[in-house]
């Protein structure tokens, strides 16, 4: 019998899903997941930016984040189209909610700051406090990619759930 071998995103989620296997720790991580990413996002915006003459009236839609959604981007893609397309989704979706703060609160504002890390900040403990339930430490620490994983392995259960196939 032939051996089928597993894809580099299959063998990802496998190793990730290591130190997630409490219920608890799972469901800390559908909220603290996403809160991660968000604030991560958000900060990254904040930074500011050079003005580059040659972007004209676009100056202003590249921002470090851009680096940031870009490399993860790919490195998505690399691994699963699908979950790279559901991730452009989120975090379009997510870019939509920061563009909003932005403009309530201003570029690079205080409030603007100070909402992104405190939501990281809660996120981060809700994080540890999951694996502390688990009794495992985090998967970053022993490889800092799976701070990329995380997403991605949430959308897995959903495209299972869905039939999809990615």
């Amino acid at each position: 019998m032939e051996q089928i071998e597993k894809r580099p995103v299959d063998v990802l989620f496998d190793k990730y899903a290591e130190s997630h296997q409490n219920h608890t720790n799972e469901t800390i991580h559908w909220i603290c997941v996403p809160l991660i990413v968000f604030s991560l996002l958000g900060l990254v915006w904040q930074i500011p930016f050079p003005h580059l003459e040659f972007l004209g009236q676009y100056n202003g839609y590249l921002n470090w984040a851009s680096f940031l959604i870009a490399f993860a981007m790919y490195y998505y893609f690399t691994l699963s189209p699908v979950l790279f397309f559901l991730m452009i989704w989120i975090i379009g979706l997510m870019s939509y909610v920061i563009v909003k703060i932005e403009q309530f609160y201003g570029l690079g504002s205080l409030n603007a700051c100070l909402i992104y890390v405190v939501i990281f900040v809660l996120a981060w403990i809700g994080q540890f406090i999951g694996h502390k339930i688990e009794g495992k430490k985090p998967s970053f620490l022993d490889d800092v990619k799976f701070l990329l994983i995380g997403p991605i392995w949430l959308l897995h259960f959903i495209c299972k759930k869905m039939g999809l196939k990615y």
